[in-house]
């Protein structure tokens, strides 16, 4: 259930809480406190209580898209700071562009490590069979 606070104009803007998020997006509490402790996102506070705002879910939201796609803290900083500019910005988009060029060249040498080894698994897999298929070598 989402909690809802009035603005001065008397709309109502959706707020939600450090539970209600962290089910939403199947973090820890622990999680999102990190991402606040490193600026990541700034929730409102009500005495002890967090209070989070669009902008703070949204971000969360790129944090956790950044974090998937494996990139590391400094980079989905810089990222999710670009929420908070002018969209279309050139040098974001450059930015951006080039981290995702840097990730998926990660990731193809990834792949091919991965098969290389899967490849090697096949061999001693195959010997280790040849090796119980054949007859016993008679005592010596």
């Amino acid at each position: 259930m989402q909690m809802r606070v009035a603005d001065q104009t008397t709309r109502t803007t959706p707020t939600w809480s450090i539970g209600q998020l962290a089910d939403e997006f199947g973090v820890t509490h622990r999680a999102i406190r990190f991402y606040e402790a490193e600026g990541l996102i700034t929730p409102e506070r009500r005495g002890t209580t967090r209070v989070f705002h669009p902008r703070d879910r949204v971000r969360l939201g790129l944090v956790l898209r950044g974090k998937r796609l494996g990139f590391d803290l400094a980079q989905i900083r810089r990222i999710v700071d670009m929420y908070d500019q002018e969209p279309g910005e050139e040098g974001q988009l450059r930015y951006l562009l080039d981290q995702i060029a840097a990730r998926r060249a990660e990731l193809e040498q990834r792949r091919r490590d991965i098969e290389t080894t899967l490849g090697e698994l096949d061999d001693v897999e195959r010997r280790c069979r040849d090796s119980l298929a054949a007859p016993p070598a008679p005592p010596g």
